[in-house]
Protein backbone atom coordinates (compact mmCIF):
# COMPACT_ATOMS: atom_id res chain seq x y z
CA UNK A 1 0.00 0.00 0.00
CA UNK A 2 1.09 3.48 -0.51
CA UNK A 3 0.05 6.31 -2.26
CA UNK A 4 -1.75 6.20 -5.62
CA UNK A 5 -1.04 9.04 -8.51
CA UNK A 6 -4.49 9.86 -10.96
CA UNK A 7 -4.94 12.67 -12.86
CA UNK A 8 -7.98 13.99 -14.37
CA UNK A 9 -8.89 15.01 -17.76
CA UNK A 10 -12.29 15.93 -19.24
CA UNK A 11 -13.67 15.30 -22.73
CA UNK A 12 -16.82 18.50 -23.28
CA UNK A 13 -17.33 18.60 -19.36
CA UNK A 14 -17.41 14.38 -19.43
CA UNK A 15 -14.64 14.08 -16.68
CA UNK A 16 -12.22 10.90 -15.79
CA UNK A 17 -9.56 9.80 -13.80
CA UNK A 18 -6.56 8.12 -15.44
CA UNK A 19 -4.78 5.62 -13.52
CA UNK A 20 -1.64 4.35 -15.33
CA UNK A 21 -1.05 0.46 -13.62
CA UNK A 22 1.08 -2.53 -14.03
CA UNK A 23 -2.47 -4.68 -13.89
CA UNK A 24 -5.77 -4.10 -13.34
CA UNK A 25 -6.49 -3.38 -9.62
CA UNK A 26 -8.15 -6.20 -7.88
CA UNK A 27 -10.78 -3.77 -6.22
CA UNK A 28 -11.34 -1.39 -9.32
CA UNK A 29 -14.72 -1.23 -8.93
CA UNK A 30 -14.61 -0.06 -5.32
CA UNK A 31 -11.71 2.28 -6.40
CA UNK A 32 -14.04 4.01 -8.94
CA UNK A 33 -16.79 4.33 -6.53
CA UNK A 34 -14.46 5.67 -3.97
CA UNK A 35 -12.51 8.38 -6.18
CA UNK A 36 -15.96 9.24 -8.77
CA UNK A 37 -17.55 10.10 -5.70
CA UNK A 38 -18.34 13.79 -5.87
CA UNK A 39 -17.83 14.77 -2.44
CA UNK A 40 -16.19 12.10 -0.21
CA UNK A 41 -13.31 11.61 -3.31
CA UNK A 42 -12.06 13.36 -6.27
CA UNK A 43 -15.16 13.24 -8.00
CA UNK A 44 -15.82 12.24 -11.96
CA UNK A 45 -17.95 10.30 -14.36
CA UNK A 46 -15.67 7.62 -14.28
CA UNK A 47 -12.35 5.92 -13.70
CA UNK A 48 -9.93 4.60 -16.99
CA UNK A 49 -7.15 2.28 -15.99
CA UNK A 50 -4.59 2.11 -18.56
CA UNK A 51 -2.43 -1.05 -18.72
CA UNK A 52 0.53 -2.56 -20.62
CA UNK A 53 -0.70 -4.10 -23.92
CA UNK A 54 0.69 -7.81 -24.34
CA UNK A 55 0.31 -7.41 -28.15
CA UNK A 56 2.34 -5.61 -30.37
CA UNK A 57 1.24 -2.01 -31.60
CA UNK A 58 -0.69 -1.23 -29.35
CA UNK A 59 0.09 1.33 -27.40
CA UNK A 60 -2.32 0.74 -24.09
CA UNK A 61 -5.23 -1.16 -22.52
CA UNK A 62 -8.32 0.64 -21.42
CA UNK A 63 -10.46 -0.36 -18.68
CA UNK A 64 -13.09 1.50 -18.44
CA UNK A 65 -15.09 1.73 -14.82
CA UNK A 66 -17.56 3.92 -14.36
CA UNK A 67 -18.59 6.02 -11.34
CA UNK A 68 -20.94 3.24 -9.91
CA UNK A 69 -17.95 0.83 -10.50
CA UNK A 70 -20.30 -1.08 -13.37
CA UNK A 71 -17.80 -1.49 -16.27
CA UNK A 72 -18.36 -0.19 -19.43
CA UNK A 73 -17.13 -1.15 -23.09
CA UNK A 74 -15.87 2.05 -24.59
CA UNK A 75 -16.35 5.77 -24.02
CA UNK A 76 -15.75 8.18 -27.18
CA UNK A 77 -15.28 11.25 -24.71
CA UNK A 78 -12.77 9.24 -22.49
CA UNK A 79 -10.87 7.29 -24.98
CA UNK A 80 -10.09 10.90 -26.26
CA UNK A 81 -8.35 11.59 -22.71
CA UNK A 82 -6.66 8.43 -22.69
CA UNK A 83 -4.97 10.04 -25.88
CA UNK A 84 -3.76 12.58 -23.83
CA UNK A 85 -2.98 11.18 -21.08
CA UNK A 86 -0.48 9.18 -23.23
CA UNK A 87 0.82 12.05 -24.84
CA UNK A 88 1.56 13.68 -21.61
CA UNK A 89 3.17 10.52 -19.74
CA UNK A 90 5.59 10.22 -23.39
CA UNK A 91 6.54 14.34 -23.19
CA UNK A 92 5.26 15.06 -27.07
CA UNK A 93 2.45 17.11 -27.60
CA UNK A 94 1.42 14.71 -30.93
CA UNK A 95 1.18 11.10 -31.78
CA UNK A 96 -0.39 8.79 -33.55
CA UNK A 97 -1.68 5.89 -30.88
CA UNK A 98 -3.36 2.68 -30.80
CA UNK A 99 -5.77 2.10 -27.91
CA UNK A 100 -7.07 -1.68 -26.96
CA UNK A 101 -10.63 -1.38 -25.55
CA UNK A 102 -13.58 -3.93 -24.70
CA UNK A 103 -15.26 -2.92 -27.69
CA UNK A 104 -12.32 -3.50 -30.22
CA UNK A 105 -8.54 -1.98 -31.07
CA UNK A 106 -8.99 1.99 -32.16
CA UNK A 107 -6.78 4.62 -33.78
CA UNK A 108 -6.50 7.52 -32.19
CA UNK A 109 -4.69 10.81 -34.07
CA UNK A 110 -3.45 13.32 -31.22
CA UNK A 111 -3.15 16.91 -32.05
CA UNK A 112 -2.31 20.01 -30.19
CA UNK A 113 -5.63 22.04 -29.51
CA UNK A 114 -6.70 25.44 -28.30
CA UNK A 115 -4.74 26.26 -25.52
CA UNK A 116 -1.36 24.37 -23.49
CA UNK A 117 -3.75 22.07 -21.80
CA UNK A 118 -5.73 20.94 -24.38
CA UNK A 119 -5.31 18.60 -27.27
CA UNK A 120 -7.82 17.53 -30.35
CA UNK A 121 -8.19 13.75 -31.25
CA UNK A 122 -9.34 11.73 -34.17
CA UNK A 123 -11.11 8.51 -33.23
CA UNK A 124 -12.04 5.68 -35.53
CA UNK A 125 -14.89 4.17 -33.09
CA UNK A 126 -15.37 1.47 -35.82
CA UNK A 127 -18.73 0.65 -37.09
CA UNK A 128 -22.51 0.77 -35.42
CA UNK A 129 -24.52 -2.19 -35.98
CA UNK A 130 -28.05 -2.84 -34.46
CA UNK A 131 -28.40 -2.62 -30.62
CA UNK A 132 -30.94 -4.34 -28.65
CA UNK A 133 -34.38 -4.61 -30.21
CA UNK A 134 -36.61 -2.21 -29.27
CA UNK A 135 -38.60 -2.93 -25.80
CA UNK A 136 -41.31 -0.60 -27.07
CA UNK A 137 -41.53 3.05 -28.34
CA UNK A 138 -40.45 5.57 -25.62
CA UNK A 139 -42.76 6.41 -23.48
CA UNK A 140 -41.49 8.49 -20.57
CA UNK A 141 -43.45 12.06 -18.70
CA UNK A 142 -41.57 14.62 -20.84
CA UNK A 143 -40.66 12.83 -23.86
CA UNK A 144 -43.12 12.95 -27.46
CA UNK A 145 -40.62 10.94 -29.66
CA UNK A 146 -40.93 10.90 -33.26
CA UNK A 147 -38.40 8.23 -33.65
CA UNK A 148 -36.16 5.74 -31.78
CA UNK A 149 -33.63 3.72 -32.56
CA UNK A 150 -30.98 1.36 -30.85
CA UNK A 151 -27.11 0.78 -31.93
CA UNK A 152 -24.59 -0.95 -30.73
CA UNK A 153 -20.93 0.58 -30.71
CA UNK A 154 -19.29 -1.26 -28.64
CA UNK A 155 -21.62 -0.65 -26.07
CA UNK A 156 -25.61 0.06 -26.50
CA UNK A 157 -27.33 3.05 -27.15
CA UNK A 158 -31.14 4.36 -27.49
CA UNK A 159 -31.22 7.17 -29.73
CA UNK A 160 -34.75 8.93 -29.07
CA UNK A 161 -35.48 12.05 -31.15
CA UNK A 162 -37.50 14.80 -29.68
CA UNK A 163 -39.14 18.02 -31.05
CA UNK A 164 -36.74 19.90 -28.19
CA UNK A 165 -34.48 18.66 -26.26
CA UNK A 166 -33.95 21.23 -23.73
CA UNK A 167 -37.60 20.32 -22.73
CA UNK A 168 -36.87 16.33 -21.42
CA UNK A 169 -36.34 16.07 -18.02
CA UNK A 170 -33.07 13.44 -18.54
CA UNK A 171 -33.23 12.87 -15.15
CA UNK A 172 -35.93 11.32 -14.72
CA UNK A 173 -36.95 9.96 -18.27
CA UNK A 174 -33.51 8.70 -18.92
CA UNK A 175 -33.28 6.01 -16.73
CA UNK A 176 -36.89 5.72 -17.06
CA UNK A 177 -36.38 4.36 -20.21
CA UNK A 178 -32.93 2.80 -19.37
CA UNK A 179 -35.14 0.10 -17.35
CA UNK A 180 -36.48 -1.37 -20.50
CA UNK A 181 -33.29 -2.99 -20.87
CA UNK A 182 -32.01 -5.86 -18.30
CA UNK A 183 -28.15 -4.88 -19.28
CA UNK A 184 -28.39 -1.46 -19.09
CA UNK A 185 -28.38 1.22 -22.07
CA UNK A 186 -27.17 4.85 -22.71
CA UNK A 187 -30.24 7.35 -23.11
CA UNK A 188 -30.05 10.46 -26.01
CA UNK A 189 -32.63 12.85 -26.57
CA UNK A 190 -31.51 14.36 -30.15
CA UNK A 191 -32.96 17.11 -32.54
CA UNK A 192 -31.79 18.71 -36.01
CA UNK A 193 -30.85 22.57 -35.94
CA UNK A 194 -31.51 24.44 -38.66
CA UNK A 195 -27.86 24.74 -39.38
CA UNK A 196 -27.78 21.03 -40.11
CA UNK A 197 -26.23 20.80 -36.38
CA UNK A 198 -27.93 17.87 -33.99
CA UNK A 199 -28.56 18.82 -30.47
CA UNK A 200 -27.81 15.87 -28.30
CA UNK A 201 -28.77 15.48 -24.31
CA UNK A 202 -27.25 12.64 -22.76
CA UNK A 203 -28.27 10.09 -19.64
CA UNK A 204 -25.27 7.76 -19.26
CA UNK A 205 -25.54 3.91 -17.66
CA UNK A 206 -23.28 4.07 -14.93
CA UNK A 207 -22.92 7.75 -14.98
CA UNK A 208 -26.14 9.39 -15.35
CA UNK A 209 -26.67 12.76 -16.86
CA UNK A 210 -23.36 14.17 -17.95
CA UNK A 211 -22.26 16.86 -20.08
CA UNK A 212 -21.03 14.64 -23.25
CA UNK A 213 -20.85 11.44 -24.53
CA UNK A 214 -18.91 10.99 -27.21
CA UNK A 215 -19.80 7.36 -28.73
CA UNK A 216 -23.80 9.14 -28.21
CA UNK A 217 -22.82 11.78 -30.36
CA UNK A 218 -21.74 8.94 -32.78
CA UNK A 219 -24.79 6.74 -32.70
CA UNK A 220 -26.70 10.07 -32.49
CA UNK A 221 -25.38 11.24 -35.95
CA UNK A 222 -25.80 7.91 -37.60
CA UNK A 223 -29.54 7.36 -36.59
CA UNK A 224 -30.41 11.54 -37.49
CA UNK A 225 -28.42 10.57 -40.90
CA UNK A 226 -30.10 7.69 -41.75
CA UNK A 227 -33.14 9.41 -40.65
CA UNK A 228 -32.35 11.61 -43.45
CA UNK A 229 -31.96 14.78 -41.12
CA UNK A 230 -28.35 16.19 -41.34
CA UNK A 231 -25.24 15.15 -43.99
CA UNK A 232 -22.59 12.87 -43.63
CA UNK A 233 -20.44 15.15 -41.38
CA UNK A 234 -22.19 16.44 -38.64
CA UNK A 235 -21.58 18.91 -35.48
CA UNK A 236 -23.10 17.60 -32.50
CA UNK A 237 -24.26 19.84 -29.82
CA UNK A 238 -24.34 18.92 -25.87
CA UNK A 239 -24.16 20.57 -22.80
CA UNK A 240 -20.55 20.41 -22.34
CA UNK A 241 -19.93 21.42 -25.66
CA UNK A 242 -19.54 20.32 -29.74
CA UNK A 243 -17.90 17.33 -31.42
CA UNK A 244 -18.05 16.27 -35.06
CA UNK A 245 -18.89 13.23 -36.06
CA UNK A 246 -18.35 11.95 -39.75
CA UNK A 247 -20.81 9.21 -40.92
CA UNK A 248 -19.08 6.56 -43.66
CA UNK A 249 -17.54 3.01 -43.58
CA UNK A 250 -16.44 3.77 -39.89
CA UNK A 251 -17.77 6.32 -37.77
CA UNK A 252 -14.83 9.03 -37.08
CA UNK A 253 -14.85 11.02 -33.75
CA UNK A 254 -13.11 14.35 -33.57
CA UNK A 255 -13.52 16.38 -30.28
CA UNK A 256 -11.19 17.70 -27.23
CA UNK A 257 -9.77 16.93 -24.52
CA UNK A 258 -8.25 18.85 -21.55
CA UNK A 259 -6.08 18.06 -19.25
CA UNK A 260 -6.96 19.62 -15.40
CA UNK A 261 -5.02 18.19 -13.04
CA UNK A 262 -2.66 15.83 -11.35
CA UNK A 263 -3.59 14.03 -7.83
CA UNK A 264 -1.66 11.98 -4.62
CA UNK A 265 -3.75 9.85 -3.12
CA UNK A 266 -2.25 8.81 0.01
CA UNK A 267 -2.37 5.30 1.34
CA UNK A 268 -4.69 3.59 -0.83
Amino acid sequence: MGPMFLTKYHGLGNDFLVLFAPSIPPDAASLARRVCHRHRGVGADGLLVLTPADRPGIDAVMSLFNADGSTAEISGNGIRCVGQALVRQRGVSEAVLVVETLAGDRDLVVAPGGSPHEVLVRVDMGTARPGPALVREPVAPSVVPRRAATYDIGNPHLVVLVDDPALVDVAHDGPLLERDYPEGMNVHFIAPASDGSLTLRVWERGAGVTEACGSGAVVAALAAHEWGLVGARVTVRMPGGAADVVVGDHLTLVGPSEYIASIELPDV
